[in-house]
């Protein structure tokens, strides 16, 4: 299974394979018709409460990571034709956190692995 991560500011590259952008809100500054993004899954991007507390400090990482992790299993059957491309060709991840480290696309890309070796 190959899912990468990558911020949506960067320049689309020909090994990212298919590009999904898992934010709920597009990337300030980036121009639809140059991102080159195959899928926008903002359904499954964290809810509003839980980006803004992880972004203001009021929410930290681990709860963040438990909380996204609860609802993205909310998701399972919409996420798994993802899990499923995954294991076939690389998945890209696009995010627009400045935190590279921090931020739902590490959350969400540790699950899809999971559900992804789940139905291997």
């Amino acid at each position: 299974m190959t899912v990468c991560l990558k911020r949506a500011y960067e320049p689309p590259a020909g090994s990212d394979g298919c590009r999904v952008l898992v934010d709920r809100i597009w990337p300030r500054g980036v121009a639809r018709d140059k991102a080159a993004i195959d899928l926008w899954l903002k359904d499954i991007a964290p809810s509003t409460e839980l980006r803004k507390g992880l972004h203001s400090d009021t929410v930290g990482w681990g709860e963040f990571r438990r909380a996204y992790l609860a609802e993205l299993k909310q998701h399972r059957e919409e996420l798994r034709p993802l899990a499923e491309q995954a294991r076939r060709g690389r998945v890209t991840l696009l995010f627009a956190s400045r935190d590279e480290r921090r931020n739902n696309a590490v959350v969400l890309k540790e699950y899809l692995e999971r559900l992804g070796a789940r139905y291997s």
